[in-house]
């Protein structure tokens, strides 16, 4: 039995707009074909990271007037993005983006990380870590974790971060999340995750692909890609095939997926782990959206929607934190 993509989430529509219709079927007969045949050695991987930053920066470019800091403090590489008219203050977001640890980058996320600075007001800090073939695990995870040492250096708290992710960066996002519990270091305020990715091996998508067709990449094109960051490396590695353990203090986390993305079911299994160790994770299944939609506003109109809760959803977490506190 197929899986509904529906919702009931109050304020998530019920069915995908027209744009986001037509922006599926495109991806699915030019985007998905190009994505499944693209070899993973030096030429094609080069191609591949121009291929989608051409993409990010057509579909979703930063706001006119966006400022960036960059940032090279030792091992930290990144940079401050700022939408227009917001200062620095005593809070901010770290964003840790997707790749399939291997194509993105600061440069990529530039405009998603606007969008997010503009509605919620506050600086995002969008980390720049090394991608692989050339950098393997854990690289990619010791520099998410520098990042995060590095802005607490800097006197934010971490009741005054919070942390925002897609794709690969959920999994790096959830490894600091439970590596900072392992230590009883205190978490973030609140973590919002747009598609994030929980089985390195892809085995939750390929699942899910028998029911629904990916418009972008099949499961077996899309697992090359880790396969390039953990090579070398046994598949249930602890760091790899991430669990949740009890009794560790997590933050509320929102998770939102797109209906018509094969990680739709990487949120799920995600959503348990959580909230059998006890924490608390909220989970929106967007109808016929495509992985990390929030990342394409001129191709998809439910990405503003989209982002808009999640800056609500960080902003109701400060607040009822703020309202224990006061109570304390």
């Amino acid at each position: 039995m197929t899986r509904s993509t529906r919702t009931s989430v109050p304020g998530v529509p019920a069915a995908p707009s027209l744009r986001a219709g037509l922006a599926a079927a495109a991806a699915e007969y030019g985007l998905r074909p190009l994505n499944c045949a693209i070899p993973l050695n030096t030429p094609g991987i080069w191609f591949a990271r121009n291929l989608i930053a051409a993409i990010t920066a057509a579909a979703g470019p930063p706001p006119s007037g966006t400022i960036v800091d960059p940032v090279r403090a030792d091992a930290v590489r990144g940079e401050w993005v700022r939408a227009p008219g917001v200062e620095f203050s005593g809070r901010a977001i770290y964003y840790v983006h997707g790749s399939g640890y291997v194509l993105c980058s600061a440069r990529t996320h530039r405009g998603l990380a606007a969008r997010l600075s503009r509605e919620t007001g506050l600086p995002v800090f969008l980390i720049d870590y090394r991608l692989a073939p050339e950098h393997r695990f854990p690289a990619a995870a010791d520099d998410v974790a520098a990042g995060y040492r590095w802005l607490l250096q800097r006197g934010y708290q971490a009741k005054d971060l919070a942390i925002a992710c897609d794709s690969a960066g959920g999994h790096l996002a959830l490894d600091l999340l439970v590596q900072n519990g392992t230590r009883a270091l205190p978490p973030p305020a609140a973590v919002t995750m747009f598609s994030p990715l929980l089985d390195l091996t892809l085995s939750l998508a390929a699942e899910q692909e028998r029911r629904k067709r990916d418009p972008v990449i099949s499961a077996r094109a899309a697992a090359r890609l880790p396969r390039q960051y953990t090579r070398g490396h046994p598949a249930d590695a602890p760091r790899l095939r991430l669990t949740v353990p009890a009794g560790i203090e997590l933050p509320p986390i929102l998770v939102q997926a797109g209906g018509a993305e094969m990680l739709s079911a990487d949120p799920r299994r995600l959503r348990e782990l959580v909230r059998a160790a006890g924490g608390v994770c909220e989970l929106e299944i967007w109808p016929g959206q495509v992985h990390v939609f929030q990342a394409l506003p001129r191709l998809v109109p439910e990405a503003d929607l989209a982002l808009r809760r999640a800056a609500q959803f960080l902003g109701a977490a400060w607040a009822a934190r703020t309202d224990v506190e006061r109570v304390s």
